[in-house]
């Protein structure tokens, strides 16, 4: 299995996923610097509603799990003896 295919699939779910959930988001985001740098703070807050929240969460981690196999995949290809020879494109 070529992990070309695995990794176009997972980039597609995790861009219509991420796109759901950052697309329908209301939230705020606040820096603030201060010194000493331990009193330095970022706040996020995001609030995603409905079917944008349902549909994006599993596309999300489903886009998640195919980039992990993905990996996997082509870090199995790579070693040697897998695959036949003279395969290597």
């Amino acid at each position: 299995m070529k992990s070309d295919y695995v990794l176009m699939v997972s980039v597609l779910l995790l861009a219509i996923g991420l796109g759901l959930i950052f697309g329908y988001t209301h939230g705020t985001v606040g820096f603030s610097a201060a010194y000493p740098v331990s009193g330095a703070s970022l706040q996020v807050s995001l609030n995603t509603t409905g079917l944008p929240a349902m549909a994006g969460v599993p596309l999300t981690l489903l886009g998640l799990l195919l980039l992990i196999a993905a990996v996997i995949i082509a870090a199995v290809r790579t070693l040697p003896g897998s695959g036949r020879q003279g395969d290597h494109r």
